[in-house]
């Protein structure tokens, strides 16, 4: 599964020190959750927000993840549908990330991220 890039990721020097290369898809469109400027960039509820398609191979989830701070709380990793087997995204924690956020619902941060991209048509657009 590839991942939908929105942040720095985009940009193929980064991409190439994170994970060895700049292999991207095409430009995409993220239905459903916009972009929001905090510490490092975002996404919530909203409209949407323009991104890239990064083609991942073995190992660059783990590298992204690190990249991102999964382990640490920063981000947290959940899947987006874009109609042909879904894509990756990263979500940033509001609370880590100082970003003037609200996801609606109980429990952490990750089920009400994924609980949301279920229940309202958030998706990939290629």
């Amino acid at each position: 599964m590839d991942a939908f890039v929105y942040g720095t990721l985009r940009e193929p020097d980064r991409a190439r020190k994170v994970v060895g290369h700049a292999d991207f898809g095409p430009d995409a469109r993220l239905i459903g959750l916009r972009r929001v400027e905090a510490r490092y960039p975002t996404l919530a509820p909203g409209c949407g927000t323009d991104g890239r398609v990064l083609r991942l191979r073995d190992g660059d989830l783990e590298a992204i993840d690190a990249y991102e701070g999964v382990g640490q709380g920063l981000y947290v990793r959940v899947r987006v549908p874009d109609g042909d087997g879904g894509l990756w995204t990263y979500v940033g924690d509001p609370a880590a990330l100082d970003a003037e956020v609200a996801w609606p619902g109980d429990g952490s941060f990750r089920t009400r991220v994924e609980r949301y991209v279920d229940r309202h048509d958030v998706r990939v657009e290629r």
